[in-house]
């Protein structure tokens, strides 16, 4: 089943996972998996290393979840230093492994990577990735930023670029991560009025430790509300309060976006089954 005909069942939660740097991780990572499919998830996706270092880490990893597990698996795939040889590669192995959903994004600069290299390379925007994947019969999710993508200019130039990836054949979206829900709903406000109407994917990233703001604010550009600022001030030196109040914060967020009819929601686990388990049993 293509992810495309999910978007037609009721309320959805869905998790995604890393690959491990090193292969050695994978058992864990296995025993993550299992362990999510017990909460019922619409489907998992799995990420992408840079520069297509991990692209056969995803593809296994995704594989796995489909054939093994036999819930839907959405490959990451990013085009920063993708070539058109290792492009079509790329099609080539998800489709000999059964991958039928794909997740198109930019990514970042590989660090081997010169400048010069990276403002020439073959694809420069997911939305270059887009028309192929769907000539070759994957269903296609891009994604979208609440607090706007870090490059654009304003809302309005980022959310043009978004209309052009849905109108190149995106599917559907996938959002950045954001602590705010009245941000979510001004931005999907402003999707509708700019006439994207595919299906949005709320991303909720769970804080379960005071070290993981820095990097994900960091990583995300997501602005960090009054409530969740009180939390960090008063449980960052109590790690096991802190694991409590950030999943009691997330559980209450998609609350909130279920009771405002937002009823597909992506949860970045970070490979911790436990840390979804525990907002599941909240929902």
């Amino acid at each position: 089943m293509k992810l495309s005909s999910i978007f037609k069942s009721d309320s959805r939660i869905s998790f995604e996972v890393f690959p491990p740097k090193k292969w050695e991780g994978f058992p864990n990572l296995y025993e993550t998996l299992n362990a999510l499919k017990e909460l019922n998830p619409s489907f998992i996706s799995c990420t992408y290393g840079a520069g297509g270092s991990n692209s056969k880490k995803t593809a296994e990893i995704v594989s796995y979840i489909q054939n093994k597990l036999g819930i839907e698996g959405i490959a990451h795939l990013t085009c920063a230093a993708l070539t058109e040889d290792s492009f079509l590669s790329t099609i080539r192995t998800f489709q000999q492994m059964g991958i039928h959903n794909v997740l198109a994004l930019r990514g970042d600069k590989p660090a081997d990577m010169t400048e010069d290299s990276f403002r020439s390379r073959t694809y420069k925007h997911p939305s270059d990735l887009i028309p192929a994947l769907k000539d070759a019969g994957f269903t296609v999710a891009a994604a979208c930023y609440p607090e706007k993508h870090f490059e654009a200019a304003t809302m309005e130039e980022d959310l043009h670029y978004l209309k052009y990836k849905v109108e190149q054949g995106a599917d559907f979206l996938i959002s950045q991560l954001f602590f705010d829900n009245d941000i979510f709903y001004r931005f999907l406000d402003m999707c509708r009025k700019m006439e994207i109407y595919v299906p949005v994917e709320a991303g909720i990233m769970p804080i379960t430790s005071a070290k993981m703001i820095g990097t994900t604010i960091n990583l995300s550009g997501a602005s960090i509300p009054k409530a969740m600022a009180d939390l960090l001030a008063r449980f960052q030196d109590s790690p096991e309060d802190m694991r409590k109040a950030g999943i009691d914060y997330a559980a209450r967020q998609i609350q909130d976006l279920q009771a405002h009819g937002v009823d597909s929601v992506h949860i970045y686990t970070m490979n911790h089954a436990d840390t979804a388990r525990d907002i599941c049993r909240i929902l």
